[in-house]
């Protein structure tokens, strides 16, 4: 058969559509060419569920070879696994051939791939409301394992064996439970079974492990995710023994219902187990879900802000209070402290809206090069210099230039008359 050509080949020559359009676009090319070619997976989910799917994923009876002769421009990221990139209108999409799987030898991999039919490809999936394909130009759904009847009946179930799926890669365990949490799914009971068989999660890296954690830590359903977790034991291989399972979770339970930055989830929910954290499960949680640098300043600022400002707030001066609201981790501290204290949390807020009216981090009226200028030479008393007459400005006692330059020299003065 020849080839028709790819007449929208070029990325930097399209105009940008939304996803399912581009998505289409590349299926009907494929289909137009005398193949099959269906949306694949978390796609076809979402849809049947009312969301807008992020991105879309293609399955094919074109080998790579034929993709790569439809698509030109398209690269290959696991030819070995049949999968091809390919560009359109701004999105990449993945567009992989029908498979099926050997034997998984790593608890990740299989250690041979044939290509085959959709229902094979099917069958390789992890749950069955993952397994539908959905035909982009009809919008027929294409359903082997039952996954549209599991989905309105809010059941999570793995295809096939569940032990077997499960074992093949224990990543899957994982995502059972941030499936079963966002989308409000109960575990269908053999499924439930394979769960537990190996808690440990044997033969998963730490990246993946971690990114799972963040998934389902940034989303709002982040209270039944852990809730999950620690029924099923889950969490004990990063976090340590949890204590009670169905002990309360004031402070997850706090946090406003939306997508943010994990590291507040994780935060929370180390704020409600039963072990204080501390630098030493900072270190632990660094090395079992490779923070990155950024994400444990964060944390740690978390914690140890808590703790902080519910222990030392009442007593602060207003410079200190307005040098703690300040910081950028604030808000989410206010917000656990309040879950983890309403009457402390509410006395708090009353305060920070107070601070907030006065301006929380005005600009200096005092910097080094104000000092210089009036004759001081640089030296380690300039900190010392600046942070007294900030925290002054912060007070309300100083409110020009000219008055925080004469705190200054004042403070010089007196520390030059001590030596």
């Amino acid at each position: 058969m020849a080839l028709r050509p790819d007449f929208r080949h070029d990325p930097e020559l399209m105009t940008p559509a939304d996803p399912r359009e581009n998505a289409s676009d590349v299926a009907r090319h494929l289909q137009q060419n005398g193949h099959v070619a269906y949306f694949a997976g978390g796609c076809v989910r979402d849809r049947l569920l009312g969301l807008e799917p992020l991105d879309y994923d293609i399955a094919t009876d074109a080998t790579p070879d034929r993709v790569k002769a439809l698509f030109p421009h398209s690269m290959s990221v696991g030819e070995s696994f049949g999968v091809m990139l390919v560009r359109r209108g701004g999105h990449t999409l993945e567009v992989a051939t029908f498979r099926s799987d050997g034997r998984y030898v790593d608890g990740r991999h299989p250690e041979s791939v044939r290509f085959g039919t959709e229902v094979e490809d099917a069958a390789r999936r992890d749950f069955t409301i993952n397994a539908m394909f959905e035909d982009p130009l009809s919008g027929r759904v294409i359903d082997h394992f039952n996954g549209r009847s599991d989905l309105e009946s809010r059941i999570l179930r793995a295809v096939g064996v569940p032990s077997e799926r499960l074992t093949e890669d224990r990543l899957r365990v994982l995502r059972a439970i941030r499936f079963a949490a966002r989308f409000t799914l109960e575990i269908e009971a053999a499924t439930a079974s394979a769960l537990q068989a190996d808690p440990a999660l044997r033969g998963v890296s730490r990246e993946r492990v971690g990114g799972e954690l963040r998934r389902m830590l940034a989303h709002p359903t982040r209270t039944r995710a852990v809730e999950l977790l620690e029924s099923f034991s889950l969490d004990s291989p990063v976090l340590g023994p949890s204590g009670d399972p169905g002990a309360p979770r004031p402070a997850l339970a706090g946090l406003s219902p939306v997508m943010r930055d994990p590291i507040d989830g994780l935060a929370a929910w180390l704020l409600d187990r039963a072990a204080p954290p501390g630098r030493a499960m900072i270190r632990q949680l660094r090395e079992g879900l490779l923070l990155s640098n950024k994400e444990e300043r964060r944390l740690d600022a978390i914690l140890s802000l808590v703790h902080r400002v519910e222990d030392d707030w009442d007593q602060a001066e207003i410079a200190v209070r307005k040098r703690l609201a300040a910081r950028e981790e604030f808000p989410t501290v206010l917000e656990l402290i309040e879950a983890r204290n309403v009457e402390t949390g509410v006395r708090i807020r009353t305060d920070f809206t107070a601070l907030e009216s006065s301006g929380l981090a005005p600009t200096p009226l005092l910097s080094g090069e104000d000092l210089i200028a009036a004759g001081l030479v640089p030296g380690p008393l300039f900190k010392e210099i600046l942070d007294r007459t900030y925290d002054a400005q912060l007070e309300g006692i100083l409110g020009t230039p000219e008055e925080a330059l004469a705190h200054g020299l004042k403070i010089s003065n007196t520390a030059q008359g001590d030596r």
